[in-house]
């Protein structure tokens, strides 16, 4: 009797040593690739940085140029935005990594539903970004610029512009995840369909509100930022739509 009481937190114990054995493996294999990733996008982070820089310098003044305050910030710069770089690209390590790990403990449902949230997540991710680079921080830049006085040169520092142009990436990445987010509500009953068509009137309001403090202090872009936010709302309302109306009628 005493020697299986024995035997349980031994078991357990051997449990535990596994689950920690399986993270470590993941985290050296992460890191590892994580530095073969940054080490072969570290020589080109000049060429990075300028492609990234292009957006402003497209809308700097003719006599106007970007600057470093900082004596560091010409090399750190583009080295922080390659950093930057690698942690995006290797999401679908990541999210592949924390799968697999999950994967034995799940149902075939389960597993179905985990792989698609993690590739639609990603996928969302990239395209928040890359709308971000083409679309929304040319806008902003535009408005920054448009707004400066006649007798004000702009000069923009390397590493606040590389801060700034982040921050919106990351901003317009995670407000991408709305419409898997509104799915993943419906789909783990969080929250009603018909509620989310009921209370569309108050998204409308928040998805505003929300805005203001993600773009600039002009209607113009609230506005264009609000709408987007809505339709990115609507799209997960859709979907979900599609998706579990016979659940609804049922």
């Amino acid at each position: 009797m005493n020697n299986v009481l024995t035997e349980k937190p031994i078991i357990k114990e051997k449990g535990f040593l596994l689950y920690f054995i399986e993270i470590r493996k993941i985290v050296i294999q992460l890191s590892i690739l994580f530095l073969m990733i940054f080490l072969s996008l570290a020589p080109f982070s000049a060429k990075i940085y300028s492609f990234l820089a292009l957006p402003l310098q497209l809308k700097l003044p003719p006599s106007a140029h970007m600057i470093a305050t900082d004596v560091t910030s010409t090399f750190l710069s583009p080295f922080k935005l390659v950093f930057f770089i690698t942690l995006i690209l290797l999401m679908p390590f990541i999210f592949y990594k924390v799968y697999s790990f999950l994967n034995t403990a799940l149902h075939k449902k389960e597993r179905w539903v985990l792989s698609l949230f993690f590739m639609s997540s990603v996928i969302l991710f990239y395209l928040g970004i890359l709308i971000g680079y083409y679309f929304i921080l040319p806008k902003v830049l535009s408005f920054f610029m448009g707004i400066a006085p006649d007798v004000v040169l702009p000069m923009t520092d390397i590493n606040q512009y590389l801060m700034f142009s982040i921050k919106l990436f990351v901003v317009l990445g995670v407000v991408f995840q709305l419409p898997l987010i509104t799915v993943l509500a419906v789909y783990f009953n969080l929250i009603d369909l018909n509620v989310l068509k009921q209370k569309r009137s108050f998204i409308f309001v928040f998805c505003f509100f929300i805005a203001m403090f993600i773009t600039p202090p002009d209607m113009l872009s609230m506005a264009i930022a609000g709408c987007f936010m809505y339709f990115l709302f609507e799209l997960g309302l859709l979907i979900s739509f599609i998706l579990f109306r016979n659940t609804e009628t049922e």
